[in-house]
């Protein structure tokens, strides 16, 4: 049986539409993954957040995530995880 990553503090960074319906620019959690993060994020503000979420692409420590599985991107202690909405006109 897998064994959970252990909760690591990491900084939440917003940006354009994500920033608005975060209402801040970013965010302390406590998470081992991604996955854990975004249920936490989700769970503490407006629900049009968690839209928001759904089309974002992520950078964790500087590395796309790309398709991978946010269960398996384990996040390190003091990283970063930058949520990117798609931007108009880029």
């Amino acid at each position: 049986m897998d064994q959970p990553l252990p909760r690591r503090t990491t900084t939440v960074r917003y940006w354009a539409a994500a920033k608005a319906a975060a209402g801040t620019a970013q965010e302390q959690v406590s998470a081992g993954t991604l996955a854990d993060a975004l249920e936490q994020v989700r769970g503490r503000h407006d629900p049009r957040l968690a839209e928001v979420l759904l089309r974002c692409s992520y950078v964790v420590d500087g590395d796309p995530v790309g398709a991978r599985d946010h269960a398996a991107v384990a996040l390190t202690p003091g990283g970063l995880v930058d949520c990117l909405p798609p931007f108009a006109g880029g």
